[in-house]
């Protein structure tokens, strides 16, 4: 119990307001509304960078780490391109018209609590724990992975939709 206090309140004050952010933006979801473009593309810019600032972070002592980004992004990338959530388009506005769903709030949770535990194995250093560190990459790579395919599936099904007029 002492190891789960500590973590939680070594945690950043940033972490815990995305978080609050990412739920929000979950139960929205589960709600039809209608949203500008850029609007629809903050969340998956956050996990995108999020999963991206990790190439970098931490010992690279080896190409393992990197090749585990690289091979998780690849792999989920035509995931996130074939998982695209339904919507359409109001073309007065231009503003995307989405049905009501629970899945982005569990994607969002899933992948917050997925990169949250990696940056907590980061930080308790695990430099000599190779494993921990490979893992750590491929988490942060399927992360950007998928949400650089659920973007481009989005911004397509966007512009295609827009010159249907």
């Amino acid at each position: 119990m002492t190891f789960a206090y500590q973590v939680l309140i070594h945690t950043p004050v940033w972490v815990w307001i995305l978080l609050a952010y990412l739920v929000w933006q979950g139960v929205q979801a589960m709600q039809p509304r209608t949203t500008p473009i850029w609007r629809a593309l903050i969340v998956p810019v956050v996990f995108i960078v999020w999963g991206i600032s990790r190439i970098g972070f931490g010992p690279q002592d080896t190409a393992w780490p990197l090749v585990a980004w690289i091979a998780a992004a690849l792999a989920l990338l035509p995931l996130g391109v074939l998982t695209p959530q339904p919507f359409d388009v109001d073309h007065n506005t231009g503003e995307i018209i989405r049905p009501g769903s629970a899945f982005a709030l569990i994607r969002n949770v899933v992948v917050f609590s997925l990169q949250y535990a990696v940056g907590v194995i980061s930080a308790i250093d695990a430099s000599d724990r190779a494993l921990a560190i490979i893992v750590g990459r491929a988490i942060s790579g399927a992360t950007a992975g998928y949400f650089i395919g659920s973007t481009i599936a989005l911004l397509v099904a966007y512009r295609r939709k827009s010159a249907e007029k």
